[in-house]
Parts: structure tokens; C-alpha cells; sequence
């Protein structure tokens, strides 16, 4: 008896992922039609991630797109999704928010349902694993919260990869498919706790799938398994 037939949950998660990936390599044939886009309404980051543990955070208590957690701060609201047109500035919003999380404010359950809603609404598109990969375990979460620990984000960038630049220039109508953007985000996460004024800053990097239909403001897709540069 194969693996395969022991694990159909398995072969369908291996089956979206593959779906995610090609949609996101047409995706990355989708440029051209994004500059659009890019010169309508744009919203800009949320928060980010944790130490060893990624998840999502709140809105503007938690994360300033300049700046480190102040411990003093008032615990953060979960994240919500902006309404925008704009793959880039959606990307960097989704990027801050799963970098960002506040183990003071809610539980790890409430935090993963958020971010679950800035998943398209398209099941054939949207990839939950991946973004719950990034959210800290429930038994690292009562870990975490048992010090009070939470995490902000300061982007600094988003671009399309080059990959998918070039992908959209050979093939420019193929976006129209999906309208899946593969979106690029880099910027530092930032990580206190009680008694803490600030735990330490690392360096973060993401390549996210977004959704970003016409009639639509942009979803998550899911988050990829690899950094396109």
C-alpha cells in the first residue's frame, strides 16, 4: 500500500500548494497588468512576527511601520486585512501582520482566525497551511504568554520578484486567470515581554501570493515556501 493512498489529506495539501505555485508562476507573468493598480488607492503595512514563532498582530497599537514594541504599550488589537486594489501595499500589510502578535491581548486560536480572514474567499486559490506555518504552536503561545510577549514589525519594502516580472512580460495575459501576484516584503521584527524594554530585532524577508481580482479589493493566497528576490 503507497503513502499516497495512507495520507489523502496529505495529497490534497500537496495538490493546493501546487496550485498556489502555479498560480503564482502566472502570476508572475501578471506584472504588466498590475501597474495599474499601483497608482490607485494603496494601503500600507500592518505588524509583524515573532522570535521563533511567526503570527499576526494588531492594528496600530502594536506595530508602528517605523518603529520597535515598546513594552509600555497597550496590548494590540488583531489584525485586519486593508481595502485596497494594490498587490504591493496589500502584500506589505499581510506581511506585517503575520510577523506581529500579542500573546497579552488574545489567544493563539483567536489570532489564526484572524489572519484566516484575509484569505481569498477562492478555496482553489487560498493556502491556510501556509499561513498557519508562520503562527506560533498553542504550546509555544502559553510559553510565550506566559512572559507577556509580543512581537511588532516595520516593513521596509515590497516589489514583484524579478522572476515574476519577467514571467509577466512573456506572457502578460495569463494574470487574468487568477490574478494572483507573487509580492516580495522585507523589513525587521521586533520582539518584547515583561520586563523587557526590547527583547531584540531580526532581519525578516517573504515572498506572498495575493489575490487581487478587478472587482475585488486584494486577498491573501498564502504565504510561499521560498523568498523570490
Amino acid at each position: 500500500m503507497s503513502s499516497r493512498s495512507l495520507n489523502p489529506g496529505g495529497a490534497s495539501r500537496v495538490r493546493r500548494r501546487a496550485l498556489l505555485g502555479t498560480a503564482v508562476l502566472l502570476v508572475l507573468v501578471a506584472l504588466a497588468g498590475l501597474a495599474a493598480y499601483l497608482t490607485r488607492d494603496g494601503k500600507e503595512p500592518s505588524k509583524p512576527t515573532a522570535p521563533q514563532a511567526r503570527s499576526a498582530a494588531p492594528s496600530s497599537s502594536t506595530a508602528s511601520p517605523s518603529g520597535s514594541p515598546s513594552p509600555t504599550s497597550r496590548p494590540h488589537a488583531l489584525p485586519v486585512p486593508p481595502n485596497t486594489h494594490d498587490p504591493i501595499a496589500f502584500g506589505k500589510a499581510a506581511a506585517a501582520a503575520l510577523w506581529s502578535y500579542d500573546t497579552r491581548a488574545y489567544s493563539q486560536r483567536k489570532l489564526l482566525a484572524a489572519l484566516h480572514g484575509w484569505l481569498t474567499t477562492e478555496t482553489k486559490y487560498a493556502d491556510p497551511p501556509s499561513v498557519d506555518a508562520v503562527v506560533p504552536s498553542p504550546v509555544l503561545w502559553k510559553e510565550m504568554a506566559a512572559n507577556g510577549q509580543f512581537a511588532t514589525a516595520k516593513v521596509n519594502e515590497g516589489h514583484f520578484p524579478d522572476s515574476f516580472t519577467q514571467a509577466l512580460q512573456a506572457n502578460p495575459g495569463t494574470i487574468t486567470q487568477a490574478y494572483v501576484y507573487a509580492v516580495t516584503v522585507s523589513g525587521k521584527q521586533s520582539i518584547a515581554w515583561n520586563g523587557s524594554p526590547a527583547g531584540g530585532a531580526e532581519n525578516r524577508v517573504t515572498t506572498l501570493a495575493v489575490q487581487c481580482r478587478p472587482s475585488h479589493p486584494c486577498a491573501l493566497a498564502g504565504a510561499m515556501p521560498s523568498v523570490a528576490p
